[in-house]
C-alpha cells in the first residue's frame, strides 16, 4: 500500500490503538484521534479512568517512540485493511495545542459539547505503512 493510500485510510479511522513502551514492556491503548498534517493528535479526555496519571504519558516522556494502528474488519475479507503509522510523541498541554483539540472537537460529535481538557499527545509521523486485501485479489 502507498503512502497516501495509507494515510487516506488511516484519516478516514474513528478509533486506534496507540503502542507505547513502558519498562514492562508493550503498552497497547485504544484511542480517539484527529489527523493534522503528518500528525496524529490525541487527547485524555473526560471518560472515565482510574487515575489521571495515565502509563501512556509517563511512557512517551520516558520514550518518545509510538506505533499508532488502525484497522477494518469485515466479514468480507477483501474489505479488510491495517494502516501503521510510526513516530515520535509528546506531550503537550492543550493550552498549547488549540489545533489538535479543535480538530479532535471537528471529528467527534461528543467533544462539541465538552472538549477534551487533559494533555494532548501529539504524534510526528516518521513513517507510515499498511495493508489492504484488495491488493492480494489475483495472485
Amino acid at each position: 500500500m502507498d503512502t497516501d493510500s495509507a494515510r487516506e485510510l488511516f484519516y478516514s479511522a474513528r478509533v486506534a490503538r496507540l503502542a507505547t513502551m513502558s519498562p514492562r514492556g508493550p503498552h497497547l491503548v485504544p484511542v480517539v484521534f484527529a489527523v493534522i498534517g503528518n500528525r496524529i493528535v490525541s487527547a485524555v479526555d473526560h471518560k472515565a479512568k482510574t487515575t489521571t496519571r495515565l502509563a501512556r504519558l509517563a511512557n512517551i516522556a520516558a520514550d518518545p517512540r509510538v506505533c499508532v494502528l488502525t484497522d477494518h474488519y469485515d466479514d468480507d475479507w477483501n474489505a479488510l485493511w491495517w494502516v501503521r503509522a510510526d513516530g515520535l510523541a509528546r506531550v503537550v498541554d492543550t493550552e498549547q495545542a488549540t489545533d489538535a483539540v479543535a480538530a479532535l472537537v471537528a471529528k467527534y460529535p461528543q467533544y462539541a459539547e465538552r472538549s477534551p481538557v487533559g494533555p494532548v499527545v501529539e504524534v510526528d509521523v516518521t513513517r507510515w505503512s499498511g495493508w489492504h486485501a484488495q491488493q492480494r485479489q489475483g495472485q
